[in-house]
């Protein structure tokens, strides 16, 4: 059965001499693997449109369950090719993708999550026409906070910083154990809170709430966008009881470029 879609590509793994299997997310069916065959040898009909962040028009061959259908074709709509050339944007878009990756199911559509990733790609590709630098712009590193906070809650992992998570009571201490803010009577006996000042609640109010086309409004200074993301990317390692494996290779190639 061909099956019709679009989809943003995630990730490729190598398959034999010459064959790919490529990860997509797409607006209906969620995450998909596929099974490309050949695009690694020099006349591939594949051409560049399996390139991670490559936005296509994609059709497929298999049956309703089958594990790995065969990808048929692929049509380039966006290549966001602009995002690949520069180390540290494609970096920190990576964290992105392997978020993606990590918390939707296959074959589960989430079409918020899927125009959240799409959306901020577009806003992260418009900033970097403005600007060459090798470093990322603050615009990108709060697109991509954006990102974050927005895709938790799509996916419904979202740390409860509005009020404490028992009583409802208002706090300004995070637990990471909990994912949640505690007041100081729900959090006795519980040790290692994390300190939120109100300007970073204030803040993720309004990542949480605002979309993509408000947030080059703000402008929060480094030491607060920094301080909120600790608490997400911390939040995130908790969840999924590992780090991302790119951030930690983003940190070491930002320090090695910055130096």
């Amino acid at each position: 059965m061909l099956h019709r879609t679009e989809g943003v590509v995630l990730r490729t793994f190598p398959f034999g001499e010459a064959d790919l299997i490529v990860t997509y997310i797409t607006p209906d069916l969620g995450i998909l693997k596929l099974f490309a065959k050949s695009p690694r040898k020099i006349k591939s009909r594949f051409g560049s449109s399996l390139e991670p962040l490559t936005h296509s028009r994609i059709a497929f061959w298999g049956k309703e369950n089958t594990p790995l259908p065969r990808l048929t074709q692929s049509d380039i709509i966006h290549s966001f090719q602009s995002v690949r050339n520069t180390l540290s944007r494609f970096l920190a878009v990576s964290e992105m993708l392997e978020l993606t990756i990590n918390f939707i199911p296959e074959r589960d559509a989430n079409k918020k999550s899927y125009f959240l990733l799409l959306n901020t790609l577009k806003a992260i590709e418009d900033n970097s026409l403005d600007n060459s630098s090798v470093i990322p712009l603050e615009n990108e590193n709060l697109f991509v906070s954006h990102f974050k906070i927005k895709f938790l809650k799509f996916a419904g992992f979202s740390p409860k910083l509005d009020a404490c998570g028992r009583c409802g009571k208002n706090g300004n201490n995070f637990y990471i154990s909990h994912g949640s803010i505690l007041c100081e009577t729900c959090a006795r006996g519980i040790d290692y809170p994390i300190r939120i000042s109100p300007a970073a609640l204030k803040l993720y109010i309004d990542l949480l709430t605002w979309d993509i086309s408000k947030i080059r409004r703000i402008k929060p200074s480094n030491m607060l966008l920094s301080e909120l993301s600790n608490i997400i990317n911390m939040h995130i390692k908790y969840i999924l009881s590992k780090p991302l494996r790119c951030r930690d290779f983003f940190s070491f190639h930002v320090n090695d470029l910055t130096n």
